[in-house]
């Protein structure tokens, strides 16, 4: 759980370090999409893993929070949960959930848009496509909202996930140090995605 999580970390930067070159430059968005999109390790390789990793990762999520609520076969008379453990930790079913919902809507905005125009319809190949194809997915305010309160949500589960992952894997000795790095990630990174998104509806 803790390695896929990490391993969506990665990703999630990375896709946000290209995203935001819209806001800067049409030109090189257009370069690094159209690289990504055509790219024969990134198409073959590298999303089909990514895709494995997001869906082992919620299925390990399920998995988990199921175990831990039936690790118990007596239930505590009383339970207070905030008295040990943050809102974010005890609540990450939820969280995944929106996000996991929110990555639906995000395949059905672009990902499935792309396979239908590279490999159903065989649209010819365009590399100045990408920048008016992200814009006019942000002219609708409905959909920025739905992409800012999933950001939202995002950074609340990341909150937690991005350190609690690391102690996984048994680096509680810089703990200090991740969390400080956990916090700047699940604050900033959400933030910059929705900025994009406001960014194009404002300029659209």
């Amino acid at each position: 759980m803790a390695i896929s999580g990490i391993f969506l970390i990665i990703f999630l930067l990375q896709h946000f370090i290209i995203n935001i070159t819209s806001v800067f430059s049409e030109s090189i968005f257009n370069q690094f999409s159209h690289f990504m999109g055509t790219n024969f390790v990134v198409q073959f390789i590298a999303q089909p893993i990514l895709i494995l990793g997001v869906v082992f990762h919620f299925v390990m999520g399920f998995v988990l929070d199921f175990k831990n609520r039936t690790s118990r076969k007596i239930k505590y008379v009383k339970y207070k949960g905030d008295a040990n453990a943050s809102w974010m930790s005890r609540n990450m079913i939820i969280s995944g959930l929106v996000v996991l919902s929110f990555l639906g809507l995000h395949f059905y905005d672009f990902w499935i848009p792309e396979m239908n125009y590279k490999y159903v319809e065989f649209l010819p190949d365009d590399p100045n496509r990408y920048y008016d194809e992200l814009t006019h997915k942000f002219e609708d305010l409905t959909k920025v909202v739905i992409y800012v309160i999933s950001f939202g949500f995002l950074s609340l589960h990341l909150l937690h996930g991005f350190s609690s992952s690391f102690q996984s894997l048994g680096l509680n000795k810089y703990n200090f140090l991740i969390k400080i790095i956990a916090n700047i990630y699940a604050i900033g990174i959400p933030l910059g995605f929705s900025f994009i998104a406001i960014f194009h509806y404002l300029n659209s």
